[in-house]
C-alpha cells in the first residue's frame, strides 16, 4: 500500500519513531507526473512508493520537494516519509540498494538518511533549481531526443538572454502558470536567477532558481523565451507580458522532456 500527500504541511503520525529523507533521480518518461495517482496509472512516487514499502514491509506516504509533471525527469528531487521503525531498526544502505535494484534505471535514490528535526522535504526547501535544455540543430539527435526540445531553426541566444532580466525578483508569474486549483490561491514567487548558457554544438540550457515554481512555470518561460530567440517576440515584451497576468499573451508550452529538477535548496 502506498499514501501520497503533496498539497500540505506532514504532521508525524502517532506511530512515527523516525523520519527518512531521500533524494531520487528518475527518468519521467512514460511516466505520468511524480504524484500517486488512482486507478492503477503509472507514476514516479507510486512506484517508488510500492518499492519502499515492500522493503520496509509498511506503507509509506511521501511528501515531495517538486511536483513534476508527465515527462518530466528529475536528478536531485527530495522526498521524505515517516516510519514506526526506531532509527536504529533502519537499514537505509540496504533500502537504497534494494529500491535501487527494483526501480532502476528509471528511478534511483541517491542518497537515504534520518531527518534531522522538523525536516519537511517541500516546506523546509528554500529553493529549487531546474533545468531546462533545447538541442537547437536541424537534425534530430537519437542520444538526446528523451531528454530535449529540438528546435530546428537558428535562435538568437543574446535576445533570449536579455529577455530573461525582466524575471528577477517577486512578480505575480499568472502570464506563465496555470490558474491555482484554489481560488485563493496565488501565483506570486520569487525568482532568484534565470540565464541560459551555451553547451556548444548547438545545445542551450536555462537555468532557473525560484523560492517555488507554479504549475508549468518553467516550461510556459522557455516557450515564451524560444519565441524571443526565433524573433516570433522581442525581449523588451517580457516585462510587460510578466505585468499582464494575463497567459494569452505568452508563448508555447515547451514540451516535457527536455524539463530537469535539477536540485533542492535547504538552509
Amino acid at each position: 500500500m502506498t499514501l501520497f500527500d503533496d498539497d500540505t504541511a506532514t504532521t508525524e503520525p502517532a506511530d512515527a519513531r523516525s523520519r527518512v529523507r531521500m533524494t531520487i533521480a528518475y527518468d519521467g518518461t512514460g511516466f505520468s507526473g511524480f504524484s500517486v495517482q488512482p486507478g492503477g496509472i503509472k507514476t514516479v512516487g507510486g512506484a517508488l512508493g510500492d518499492a519502499v514499502a515492500k522493503v520496509l514491509k509498511h506503507p509509506v506516504r511521501f511528501t515531495v520537494a517538486g511536483r513534476t509533471d508527465a515527462g518530466v525527469h528529475a536528478w536531485g528531487n527530495v522526498v521524505h516519509f515517516d516510519s514506526p521503525l526506531a532509527p536504529e531498526e533502519l537499514d537505509l544502505e540496504r533500502l537504497q540498494r534494494a529500491v535501487n535494484k527494483m526501480c532502476k534505471p528509471r528511478i534511483v535514490v541517491r542518497d537515504a538518511v534520518v531527518a534531522a528535526d522538523g525536516f519537511d522535504a517541500r516546506f523546509s526547501a528554500v529553493a529549487r533549481r531546474y533545468r531546462y535544455t533545447v538541442l537547437n540543430r536541424d537534425v534530430p539527435d537519437p542520444f538526446l531526443h528523451a531528454t530535449t526540445w529540438q528546435v530546428e531553426a537558428p535562435l538568437d541566444l543574446r535576445s533570449m538572454q536579455l529577455a530573461c532580466d525582466p524575471l528577477y525578483g517577486e512578480h505575480d508569474f499568472s502570464s506563465f502558470c496555470r490558474k491555482p486549483p484554489d481560488p485563493s490561491g496565488s501565483n506570486v514567487r520569487r525568482l532568484h536567477d534565470a540565464r541560459w548558457v551555451d553547451l556548444g554544438d548547438g545545445i542551450l540550457r536555462f537555468d532557473v532558481e525560484a523560492s517555488s515554481f507554479c504549475q508549468q512555470m518553467v516550461r510556459s518561460l522557455v516557450g515564451t523565451l524560444v519565441d524571443v530567440g526565433l524573433g516570433r517576440k522581442r525581449a523588451g515584451e517580457i516585462s510587460w507580458i510578466l505585468r499582464s497576468q494575463d497567459r494569452s499573451l505568452a508563448g508555447q508550452l515547451a514540451p516535457p522532456q527536455g524539463l530537469c529538477l535539477w536540485e533542492v535548496v535547504y538552509p
